[in-house]
């Protein structure tokens, strides 16, 4: 059973090309050893050149068919010279030329190839033989023969070429539509959760603000009423009113988040925003000390942006990015122009993001930080969504974080929420 899937194995055209030499060598008249081991050779190459990962390059390629060339050559040589049956064995490396090099290597190839051939001329001794009109002729159609099949196959294979590199191109241009297709589904399913996490973030935050104000003023009251020596009471009261003035100010966010944005577009310079951004971020104490590197394209023109809105967006990142980053790090921020538009890539080497949350890193309540709400992310890619715009994340743990941003140029109207 082991040697039947062993032969099983073996590709069919390597058992065509055994069956083909071996042929030959049956046909002929009186084979030897030296004829048995020459078309061997041969065969061995033809076989073995599918399976060389050197023949890839073209040094390969030439080296491989001037072997076939140099075995055809001997067998030829050895077998007759001008008047050996195999004569036609030179077919291999032409036709290999052809179907592997240029019209201009292919013709060389033959070329070489026909020279070999004639070259016989040289070894006859011409005080025995003469050689007529008639021979001469019939040399000169062996040689364009050789021409003529090097030729056919080498239109052959261009136009094989021709018509993979189309496949080819075809398939990257269909990889590119699935692959936004794919992007398309995941934007529309993330506006659904987003539209309907908004409208219940909207419902339930009024609800919340009245009895937290309640709550609030009760405590502020409760606190001025307490005497001096009832430390606890009075830190408990402090406890309620901080705490309601947290939870109010993440129903701030929610209703930030929930709100319909109404962009006001105007030119304005994207390094100028980011500037802004910068500045805003480098006030802010959480940021430890972390060095912005600015690296601006100058081809950017001024173009129609909600400059407030989007220096929101980048304060957001760059905060993200600091926190990230080690204290004593450093944050990049670069600009360049693409087609269509211009692209804002921020960048960190920090601690990276799980690839679990990649895909999900933009929904509400994805957050990698302990005391974090999950929404920064969420407001930023639905201010960048209104712009027409995308926002996308590369990370590996341990390494960094690249968070890209791309802005169309020019908008010829502004997107509904």
């Amino acid at each position: 059973m082991g040697l039947l899937r062993r032969i099983r194995s073996i590709p069919a055209q390597d058992v065509v090309w055994l069956l083909l030499f071996g042929g030959l060598l049956a046909s002929s008249p009186n084979p030897d050893v030296s004829e048995g081991l020459l078309l061997a050779a041969l065969a061995a190459v033809q076989i073995a050149e599918p399976k060389v990962e050197f023949l890839s390059h073209n040094l390969g390629k030439v080296l491989w068919i001037m072997l076939k060339l140099l075995l055809g050559y001997l067998l030829i040589g050895y077998t007759g010279g001008l008047v050996s049956r195999y004569y036609l064995i030179l077919l291999l490396p032409v036709v290999s030329a052809a179907t592997a090099m240029s019209v201009v290597a292919t013709l060389l190839f033959t070329l070489l190839a026909c020279g070999a051939y004639l070259s016989y001329l040289l070894f006859i001794d011409w005080s025995r033989y003469i050689l007529g009109p008639p021979e001469m002729r019939e040399l000169l159609r062996r040689a364009i023969f050789l021409a003529v099949a090097g030729n056919l196959a080498n239109a052959l294979a261009e136009a094989l070429r021709v018509q993979s590199g189309e496949s080819r191109r075809v398939a990257a241009q269909l990889a590119e539509a699935n692959r936004s297709l794919h992007e398309a589904e995941a934007a529309v399913r993330r506006s659904d959760r987003l539209a309907a996490l908004g409208q219940l973030a909207a419902g339930l935050a009024h609800e919340l603000r009245n009895p937290l104000g309640t709550m609030k003023a009760s405590a502020e009251m409760l606190a001025r009423s307490i005497s001096g020596e009832n430390e606890v009471a009075r830190e408990m009261a402090g406890f309620i009113s901080s705490e309601a003035d947290r939870t109010n100010s993440l129903i701030t966010r929610f209703l930030d988040f929930a709100r319909p944005l109404k962009l006001r577009l105007e030119p304005a310079d994207l390094g100028h925003v980011l500037d802004q951004a910068v500045g805003l971020m480098e006030r802010d104490s959480r940021h430890r000390g972390v060095t912005v590197y600015k690296n601006y394209s100058p081809d950017i023109p001024p173009f129609p942006l909600d400059a407030e809105l989007m220096e929101r967006v980048f304060y957001n990142l760059l905060l993200n990015a600091a926190q990230a980053t080690p204290e004593g790090g450093a944050v990049t921020v670069k600009t360049r122009s693409v087609p269509g538009g211009a692209e804002v890539a921020v960048i960190d080497r920090g601690c990276g993001i799980e690839p679990k949350l990649i895909d999900t890193i933009f929904n509400p309540f994805v957050t990698t930080k302990p005391d974090g709400v999950g929404l920064g992310l969420a407001i930023v890619s639905r201010i960048v969504d209104q712009h027409g715009g995308k926002i996308a994340v590369e990370s590996e743990p341990g390494k960094g974080s690249v968070f890209r941003v791309f802005l169309p140029t020019s908008l010829p109207e502004a997107p509904t929420p």
